[in-house]
C-alpha cells in the first residue's frame, strides 16, 4: 500500500451493515439484561480506492436509529472531505448532536462508528497499525473477561469461570450489585475458588448498589481475604461522582468509571472530583477514537489510568498506544460470539495477554459468510 499525501484521500461514500446474533440465554447484570449480541459494520469508501472497515457498538433496539443518523446526517456532511483531516471530519459530524429533542447518546454512537472507520482508513492509507500511529507504547496487553452474570446455579457459575481460565485470560470482571452484598460475596467466592490465587478479580455493579452497600461489600470481601483490583461503577447514577469519591476514601479500593459518560465534560468532572482511579471511557459510545484520545490525555495529566469498556478490536489499539493503558476486555464466547467469530484470523490470546495485530488500521478482517448469516435486513 502506497502512502497518500494529506489532501488526497477523499470520502466518496459510507456503507453500513447491522448484525444481530441471538444468544443462547438471557444474560442478566445487576439492573439490565441482554439476549442478543449486536454490532454495526461501518465502511468508508474513498475516491482513491482505500477502504476503511470496522465493527463497533453493541446497541440492539436503537440500531435502526443509529443507521439512519449515519446515512441521513453524517454521510452527507462527510462526503468530499479528506480522511486525513480527522479533526475536521469530527467537527463536520458534531451538528448532529445539537438536536435537543433526541437522545444525544445514540447520536454519539453513530459518530463513534464513523470516526472509527475514518481512523481505520487513515491507518490503511499509511500502511500502519493504529496503535503505532497513536504512540506505539506496546503491542501486548493483559486481557480480562467480563462475566459472573445472574441466574446461574453455583455449578454453572463455576463452569463459566473455568472457561475463562481455559481461554487463558489473566482474570475477570465479576458482576455484583443485583442482590445483597452478602449474597454477592458468596457468588464471588466461586470465582476465587475456580480461578485460583493468580487469577485477578475486579467487580462491576453497573451502578447497582447504594453507597452503604458498596462499603459493606468491600469490607466483606476484605474480611474473606479477597483482593480486588478495582470496583467498577459501584453506586447509583444520581449522585455517582460524589459517592464514587466516597467509595475511594471510605473503602480504600480503586474505583473505575467512565463507560456511562458519552460527554467529555462528564469524564472531566469524574477526574477533577477525585472520583476515579481508572477511566473506562468507551470509544464506541463516546465519539470514537478521536474523543477517547482526548480523554486519555486528560487522564494522563491527573494520574488516572485508562481502561476501555468492551470492544477489544478497537480498544487494544487505543490502550496499546498510551503508557497508562491497562486491560483489554472480552466476554465468554456464548455471551459475545461476534468478537470470537466475525474475524477470519484467530484471537491472539496467550498466557493472559492479547497481542495487537500489525496489519494496517485496526487490522480487522471480517468473515463475509458470518456477516451474511446474521445481517439485519
Amino acid at each position: 500500500m502506497s502512502w497518500h499525501a494529506p489532501g488526497s484521500l477523499t470520502i466518496q461514500a459510507i456503507e453500513t451493515e447491522a448484525l444481530r446474533v441471538p444468544l443462547n440465554r438471557v444474560y442478566r447484570g445487576s439492573k439490565y439484561s441482554m439476549q442478543n449480541r449486536c454490532t454495526i459494520i461501518t465502511r468508508i469508501l474513498t475516491q482513491q480506492g482505500v477502504i476503511g472497515e470496522v465493527y463497533t457498538g453493541d446497541t440492539d433496539d436503537e440500531q435502526p436509529v443509529i443507521l439512519k443518523i449515519i446515512h441521513d446526517e453524517l454521510a452527507p456532511a462527510l462526503i468530499g472531505l479528506d480522511v486525513f483531516n480527522t479533526e475536521g471530519c469530527w467537527e463536520a459530524m458534531k451538528p448532529a448532536t445539537y438536536d435537543i429533542l433526541r437522545d444525544r447518546g445514540v447520536v454519539m454512537q453513530a459518530i463513534s462508528a464513523v470516526d472509527s472507520a475514518i481512523w481505520d482508513t487513515v491507518g490503511k492509507a499509511l500502511d500502519i497499525p493504529l496503535y503505532r500511529l497513536w504512540g506505539g507504547y506496546t503491542n501486548r496487553l493483559p486481557m480480562t473477561a467480563i462475566g459472573g452474570y445472574y441466574g446461574q446455579t453455583r455449578d454453572e457459575l463455576a463452569r463459566e469461570v473455568q472457561a475463562y481460565v481455559d481461554y487463558g485470560v489473566i482474570g475477570m470482571k465479576f458482576k455484583v450489585g443485583g442482590v445483597t452484598p452478602e449474597e454477592d460475596l458468596e457468588r464471588l467466592k466461586v470465582a476465587v475458588e475456580v480461578g485460583g490465587p493468580n487469577f485477578r478479580l475486579m467487580v462491576d455493579a453497573n451502578q447497582g448498589y447504594d453507597l452503604q452497600q458498596t462499603i459493606q461489600f468491600v469490607r466483606l470481601a476484605r474480611d474473606a481475604g479477597i483482593d480486588l483490583e478495582w470496583f467498577e461503577e459501584p453506586v447509583r447514577w444520581y449522585n455517582d461522582k460524589r459517592w464514587l469519591r466516597d467509595v475511594r476514601s471510605m473503602a480504600g479500593i480503586p474505583v473505575t468509571a467512565g463507560q456511562s459518560e458519552y460527554r467529555i465534560d462528564g469524564v472531566r468532572d469524574l477526574i477533577e472530583g477525585g472520583s476515579i482511579d481508572f477511566c473506562n471511557f468507551d470509544s464506541s459510545w463516546g465519539g470514537g477514537p478521536t474523543i477517547w484520545r482526548r480523554v486519555a490525555a486528560m487522564c494522563g495529566m491527573y494520574g488516572v489510568k485508562m481502561a476501555h469498556h468492551e470492544e477489544a478490536q478497537i480498544s487494544a489499539h487505543l490502550l496499546g498506544s498510551v503508557a497508562h493503558g491497562t486491560y483489554v476486555e472480552c466476554f465468554h464466547r456464548d455471551r459475545d460470539p461476534i468478537f470470537w467469530d466475525i474475524q477470519t484470523s484467530p484471537r491472539p490470546l496467550k498466557d493472559g495477554y492479547y497481542t495487537i495485530s500489525d496489519q494496517p488500521g485496526f487490522g480487522i478482517e471480517i468473515d463475509r459468510a458470518y456477516v451474511q448469516r446474521y445481517k439485519v435486513s
